[in-house]
């Protein structure tokens, strides 16, 4: 048995603000979340929840993992663009050039995301958000396989990526170089236990597989907070 992937968890400035942000580019319904945030909910079976939870802490530097967006031909890729920017995204330069087929945009907060040009073959069959693309290493691939029961999908050269044996959204690993943390991550996990399951014996199986029990505010109260292997935080319910 393993965790669940619950939800993918922003820290937000002005949390609700950035969620219809979030909700009109996705076209998804949003809902009361009920440990003291907005949401989110998925759209299918495959999906999970996308949170939004106060902090006053404002962005700094590049996050460590952000959303591609994938795109069916070049019309919808444009019209998904135009829509981002009508509800507050801004276009960003992070050095991917003037001919990159992919468009880099800003959310309200400075969040960057992708949208990914059509004919993506590693995101076909994904999903609107083809995948969660993070930064890390070989092991932290490993050890989220291991730690939410996925397979993984790509690994070669230190590239991982798992998803889940339903489909939907693949979760990315780029290998080296990793950028450094500056601080506590923009965007992190929340799991829940397994259906059934004992939540100190899961906590005992993720720091078995390698990760690391932490001591901050970035769950909320009755959640414990974990980090990975390469220190990315995350929170388990």
């Amino acid at each position: 048995m393993a965790s669940d992937l619950y939800a993918i968890c922003f820290d937000a400035i002005e949390p609700a603000a950035l969620a219809r942000f979030w909700s009109g580019v996705l076209e998804r319904q949003l809902a009361d979340d009920p440990h003291d945030g907005i949401a989110i909910l998925p759209d299918d079976d495959t999906g999970f929840r996308i949170r939004f939870v106060p902090t006053g802490e404002p962005k700094s530097g590049q996050n460590q993992a952000h959303f591609d967006l994938t795109s069916t031909c070049p019309e919808d890729q444009q019209q998904r663009v135009a829509r981002a920017l009508e509800l507050g995204g801004r276009r960003l330069d992070i050095g991917q050039g003037a001919d990159a087929a992919h468009v880099v945009l800003g959310d309200p907060d400075g969040n960057e995301f992708d949208v990914i040009e059509p004919g993506n073959n590693f995101l076909a069959g994904c999903g609107v958000i083809g995948a969660l693309a993070c930064d890390g290493t070989q092991a932290v691939g490993y050890f989220w396989s291991a730690a939410l029961g996925w397979p993984l999908v790509w690994d070669q050269d230190q590239e991982t990526a798992i998803q889940s044996p339903h489909g939907g959204t693949k979760l990315t690993w780029g290998g080296p170089p990793v950028k450094a943390k500056t601080g506590r991550n923009r965007l992190h996990f929340d799991l829940t236990p397994p259906a059934g399951g004992d939540r100190e014996a899961e906590i005992d199986r993720l720091i078995s597989l390698g990760a690391t029990r932490r001591d901050h505010g970035q769950c909320e109260a009755g959640w414990t907070a974990l980090a990975d292997p390469d220190g990315n935080e995350f929170c388990l319910r």
